[in-house]
């Protein structure tokens, strides 16, 4: 006898929805997504056309379609840039402190997050992230004259506490080693705190399940953490780090260009402040758009090649 099939063993086969039906149920979406994609389209992929001011020669008085193509294959402007002594420095500075940058102010925000997760009291923590958040929303102008203020030679509140104390004047803004660290340590205080949101996000999604088997075990708050907490906010981190260098070009503006003086700026010229001098003020388009141009390109290579490292390493990456 042939055996029946039930009615769970049938397969009833999907409908195909047709595109009026399934643009008719949900075109509010599509709506939507048009107005980011116009914006997209019109603010971010349409100026990048002016990339071809790079390899040729600027005239005001003519659209970008116009313009003669610069010397040399249209690398005439690629070659001043590294035949430029003040370039090559800029280069050398910006490398120099967003790595310091890196290498120093990267594990402050895990480090902070970590501490912040293992607070008992409630009302204690948030006051601490509250504190730690606000240089956040301070602006560079702000903070330079705060660093003035405090970081003076001779009337400083720092300086005076160390004569007070028996030491020497230590001069934090006008001495390039002591500045580098000055700068280093005011982009970490300025960013330890926000930065670290995403870590207590990445945090707060640990199975709980997870702690309690840990305790079970016998495990301890050292050993919780370095089990259970930063095994769960590893892919976080990655990320992050991932970020980071892809980033290692580029540099803000404001924080060096308000920080700077001409006592340190063979140390304190990066690329973001040299193409504001040459570009805007010295009227140097070309140049200053093949050096923009430049930093993209070598940041793109390290973000794909950081990205290619994770995935070796048995990380999801970014993609």
């Amino acid at each position: 006898m042939k055996k029946q099939k039930s009615t769970a063993d049938v397969v009833v086969p999907k409908k195909k929805v047709g595109f009026k039906t399934y643009m008719k149920k949900y075109w509010q979406l599509y709506v939507m997504l048009l107005f980011p994609l116009l914006y997209l389209g019109i603010f971010k992929y349409t100026p990048m056309s002016y990339i071809q001011i790079a390899f040729k020669k600027y005239k005001i008085n003519k659209s970008i379609w116009e313009m003669p193509w610069a010397d040399n294959f249209g690398f005439e402007y690629f070659i001043d840039a590294f035949s430029n002594p003040d370039f090559l420095d800029a280069l050398r500075n910006t490398i120099l402190l967003n790595l310091l940058d890196l290498v120093i102010g990267f594990s402050i925000p895990i480090i902070f997050a970590l501490i912040l997760n293992e607070l008992v009291f409630k009302r204690f923590k948030r006051v601490v992230q509250t504190i730690a958040y606000m240089p956040h929303f301070l602006s560079w102008v702000i903070i330079c004259g705060l660093a003035l203020q405090m970081f003076a030679p001779s009337n400083g509140l720092v300086n005076m506490f160390l004569n007070n104390m028996g030491m020497e004047t230590v001069h934090f803004l006008d001495e390039p080693i002591h500045w580098i660290f000055t700068y280093i340590f005011l982009g970490i205080w300025q960013s330890f705190g926000w930065n670290s949101i995403v870590y207590l996000a990445a945090i707060a999604g640990i199975n709980p399940e997870l702690y309690e088997a840990a305790e079970v075990d016998g495990a301890g708050r050292w050993r919780k953490i370095w089990h259970v907490t930063l095994p769960g906010i590893k892919s976080t981190i990655v990320i992050l780090l991932i970020m980071n260098l892809g980033n290692i070009l580029g540099s803000g503006f404001d924080r060096p260009f308000a920080l700077q003086n001409n006592l340190v700026m063979d140390v304190a010229e990066v690329l973001s402040t040299f193409v504001y001098k040459n570009g805007i003020l010295g009227l140097k388009f070309s140049l200053t758009t093949a050096i923009g141009f430049f930093q993209s390109i070598v940041c793109v290579f390290f973000l794909l090649l950081a990205n290619w490292i994770s995935r070796k390493m048995g990380e999801r990456g970014i993609w």
